[in-house]
């Protein structure tokens, strides 16, 4: 018989709708089964936690091999405006809050969240810039300490 899991810590590294999402769902998942759950935003991933940035997440259609059509039409004007609309028109349908309500309800059921340290000292950012769900600002020794026993997903 398998061992049941009793905890995971998601890193999210990247900054757009497709590289977010993966990460909440996991961690929204792993809270309504009765698993702990830890968010880890690290790099690009740190938009879905900004409170300028959080509310303007788009899809990346330059260099999106998932978005199945070439790269030049990546980069015309609107489109990534375009399949940001289309993206959430979807999620609409299947009742997936916007990335801050979401990231609320994640946190309110008890999933911590965590910010990088040396990435927001890379980019010069500070406690303040961060949603109000934002639990601490951590170092990645702290991040593996408090994933102990536990399963480390990266999205």
């Amino acid at each position: 018989m398998s061992e049941e899991l009793k905890k995971v810590s998601i890193v999210i590294s990247k900054g757009s709708l497709e590289g977010i999402y993966p990460g909440l769902i996991m961690a929204n998942g792993a809270r309504m089964e009765g698993i702990e759950a830890n968010l880890f935003f690290t790099f690009f991933g740190l938009d879905a936690v900004i409170n300028k940035r959080m509310d303007k997440i788009k899809v990346a259609t330059v260099g999106n091999p998932g978005m199945h059509m070439p790269t030049l039409l990546g980069i015309l004007p609107g489109m990534s405006a375009m399949a940001t609309k289309m993206m959430q028109k979807e999620m609409d349908k299947l009742d997936i809050p916007p990335v801050r309500e979401f990231i609320e309800m994640i946190h309110d059921t008890g999933c911590e969240i965590y910010g990088c340290k040396a990435t927001v000292e890379m980019f010069h950012l500070k406690k303040e810039d961060f949603c109000e769900q934002v639990d601490d600002i951590i170092t990645v020794g702290q991040f593996y300490e408090m994933s102990a026993g536990g399963e480390i997903i990266f999205t």
